[in-house]
């Protein structure tokens, strides 16, 4: 279970990358009310796209399409949970599912850039 102080973070225009990743890589985040989405682009990713609820516990339930840039379109969902890194930073927890041909599960994390 999240945090109450987690339960209402306001994710509108917050950047995310992964921390040990690509940080090429990186997704811009809106919100209004409960809807989240979101826009990455950069490293292997040409255009993707995030879109979801935030949920009564403070996670969020997403689906999300990428582009490629070998031209493969890769969709799934994803369940992310949120903390708070000590420099006081957003940190998502991802658990995530592909769909399609190369059907796989997952977990990750991003983390909120600082500017």
């Amino acid at each position: 279970m999240t945090p109450p102080n987690l339960r209402r973070l306001d994710y509108e225009g917050r950047r995310f990358h992964a921390p040990d990743g690509d940080h090429r890589t990186v997704a811009v985040y809106h919100q209004q009310g409960d809807l989240v989405w979101g826009e990455v682009a950069g490293g292997t990713i040409q255009r993707g796209w995030t879109a979801g609820t935030r949920q009564p516990d403070g996670t969020l339930a997403m689906g999300y399409t990428f582009v490629l840039t070998d031209g493969q379109v890769v969709c799934g969902r994803t369940h992310n949970t949120p903390t708070l890194t000590p420099d006081g930073r957003i940190r998502l927890h991802e658990t995530w599912e592909r769909y399609g041909p190369h059907p796989t599960t997952g977990t990750s994390t991003i983390e909120e850039v600082t500017p």
